[in-house]
């Protein structure tokens, strides 16, 4: 029988069976208004399409949690909308779409190793860790002068992405970068 899971039980990162579809909690809250009943807000991303939806439900309302999988695997390419990777146990290869992945491709470099969410043995999506060290590729040369704090520029990493970072960053350094809000977190 199917494990549910209630309202109150939710958690970041849980996923659900909501009308049929798997659904991942991004973020949830519970509101207990003055008046009337309580109830939890969450933000939901469909692990088939990758689309996030906010919805409101009744608090006490039970779901069906779908257990999820995840594995090891070599990102091998992309090509056009596809992206080839490569399961470490069994060395099966396998294809998401880039719908899927959002923008994790962002911090993923061919040959390197990510993990792999599965639901009910098919491959669904990729899952970062929270941070990532990329290589600068391209950046503006800092001007002398330019020490006000928090003052950024862009950067371009080795992945292709852009990220804001401090104004002494240079090319050819290696930055830890928090792959949930692309933000800059230190040099390595």
């Amino acid at each position: 029988m199917a494990e549910t899971v209630s309202t109150n039980q939710f958690k970041t990162g849980m996923h659900i069976d909501v009308e049929g579809d798997a659904q991942r909690i991004v973020d949830f809250q519970h509101v207990k208004p003055g008046k009337g009943g309580a109830f939890v807000r969450t933000k939901l991303k469909s692990v088939k399409n990758g689309a996030v939806v906010e919805k409101t439900f009744r608090a006490g309302e039970k779901f069906t949690r779908i257990h999820t999988e995840v594995r090891n695997a070599q990102f091998l390419y992309e090509a056009g909308e596809e992206v080839h990777f490569m399961d470490q146990q069994n060395f099966d290869q396998f294809i998401l779409l880039k719908g899927a992945l959002d923008d994790a491709l962002d911090y993923m470099l061919p040959s390197e190793t990510v993990q792999i969410l599965s639901l009910d043995g098919v491959p669904m999506s990729v899952q970062l860790s929270a941070s990532v060290e990329l290589t600068v590729t391209d950046t503006e040369p800092a001007v002398k002068g330019d020490t006000v704090s928090n003052v950024t520029k862009p950067a371009t990493v080795e992945t292709g992405a852009v990220i804001q970072v401090p104004m002494f960053v240079e090319i050819g350094e290696r930055i830890k970068v928090d792959t949930r809000d692309r933000r800059y977190i230190s040099r390595v």
